[in-house]
């Protein structure tokens, strides 16, 4: 079914483990998420961004897919429909297109106009029944067009924001999106700390999760991190998986070109990474 990401976050808080945002990139992307999420009794988040959102044809044709796709695979866990990384127009657009959850991304505006314009989508969203997630800070690397430096949060920024009355609150602690290099210094576990304790029971997004050791993602959750977004891994799975089949010439033998067998190992390798995350996670059994 699909929900605002408020309660699961809520949960996740108070039960001190995290939610799973996996981005979607089409069908297949969506159609593994949802059934290994389903399989493993998770809540799960799909985040969309929006350049995933215009190339497959829309907001409007996600949500569509996204909601027929839970009635006809008859899932039963906790499902949002989340904008990631989204402009002031994208959240608006996402809201009429009947997301469940928008990210505003006001990082990279100075901090008054962060506030202004996630207070104004607070109050569209709390009439509306849908989650919010704001940024402090910057996630380093880019993703679909947006750039970050990787600048860590200001722990009273933070609070600002949270005071507001988002729903939950992504902070930059030194994570950055895609590939982290060889001389990462790591999470800043200080200001991860320091954002905690200024936003009390916020829930906390981790921005960038792929690469990020496993006992860096339990101290993270430990400290209040609530949802950990995951879309890389996901990608560099899916290729891998893809490239072995056709390197094996399995494309090639019978009708191993159809798109339905050609996909079908990198959909594996798709659900096999959510599954592991999720089991990291300690999301599994929580739906």
């Amino acid at each position: 079914m699909l929900v605002s990401a408020k309660e699961m976050l809520t949960k996740a808080k108070e039960g001190h483990y995290a939610v799973g945002q996996f981005n979607i990139n089409n069908l297949e992307w969506t159609k593994a998420v949802l059934l290994t999420a389903e399989e493993m009794k998770s809540p799960v988040i799909l985040g969309v961004s929006e350049g995933a959102g215009k190339y497959m044809c829309g907001f409007k044709t996600v949500a569509d897919m996204v909601k027929a796709m839970i009635d006809e695979l008859k899932i039963t866990v906790p499902v949002a429909l989340h904008l990631d990384h989204g402009s002031y127009e994208g959240c608006y657009k996402c809201i009429e297109a009947g997301f469940s959850s928008i990210m505003f991304d006001g990082s990279h505006y100075p901090i008054e106009e962060n506030v202004a314009k996630t207070q104004e989508l607070v109050k569209v969203c709390e009439e509306k029944g849908l989650s919010l997630e704001a940024e402090v800070g910057s996630i380093g690397g880019e993703e679909d067009g947006v750039i970050g430096m990787g600048e860590c949060a200001d722990p009273n920024e933070c609070k600002m924001i949270a005071d507001l009355g988002v729903t939950m609150l992504a902070a930059g602690i030194g994570n950055i999106h895609g590939k982290y290099p060889e001389n990462w210094a790591g999470l800043s576990f200080d200001t991860l700390a320091a954002v905690s304790e200024k936003v009390g029971k916020m829930p906390l997004v981790l921005h960038g999760g792929t690469g990020i050791p496993e006992d860096m993602i339990k101290k993270a959750i430990s400290l209040g991190v609530s949802k950990i977004n995951v879309n890389t891994e996901c990608q560099l799975a899916f290729a891998a998986a893809t490239r072995a089949y056709v390197e094996a010439g399995k494309d090639l033998q019978g009708k191993g070109f159809d798109p339905r067998k050609l996909l079908a190992p990198g959909v594996e390798a798709i659900k096999a990474t959510v599954k592991e995350k999720m089991e990291l996670f300690g999301s599994v059994g929580k739906a």
